[in-house]
């Protein structure tokens, strides 16, 4: 919530609104060039993981980047 309320408010000073549609985690392992997405946010709820994965392999296309609903 605090990076969400962050993010809303630098955007909200260059006239733009934000939503956040879910949230989760993140397990980077940089050394193996491997990302994981998965979990929840409490506040926000579950995001569409699969649509965060499809963004992160356009960033890093070096990486394996995989993700689950499981976990917290």
């Amino acid at each position: 919530a605090d990076l969400f309320e962050r993010t809303a408010e630098e955007l909200a000073q260059e006239g733009l609104v934000c939503e956040c549609l879910g949230g989760g985690r993140l397990s980077h392992r940089p050394e193996e060039r491997k990302i994981h997405v998965y979990g929840y946010s409490v506040g926000f709820g579950r995001a569409d993981h699969a649509v965060t994965t499809e963004k992160l392999k356009a960033k890093y296309p070096d990486y394996e980047i995989t993700w689950a609903n499981e976990g917290y």
